[in-house]
């Protein structure tokens, strides 16, 4: 059973384009996981998983002055 309010964002998201449907849908999906759902990584979030687990095991981390620096860009410093 669903509420009236949500009923009727359904009915009016059916009219929406479809890239901002997809949007709503991931939305949903990600709320989804806060109330006991299972989280689905999407294909560029493995392989960026995949590539830190690459370049940890390659030994490739960023020094403590790469770290400040990046910190620091966005503290608008």
């Amino acid at each position: 059973m669903t509420t009236k309010a949500l009923s009727e964002a359904i009915r009016r998201a059916e009219a929406w384009p479809a890239e901002a449907q997809d949007e709503l849908a991931a939305i949903v999906g990600e709320m989804e996981v806060g109330f006991g759902g299972v989280y689905h990584a999407s294909p560029e979030e493995l392989a960026g998983v995949e590539r830190g687990i690459r370049e940890a095991d390659a030994g490739l981390f960023a020094t403590e002055a790469e770290i400040e620096a990046t910190f620091a860009r966005y503290r608008g410093k």
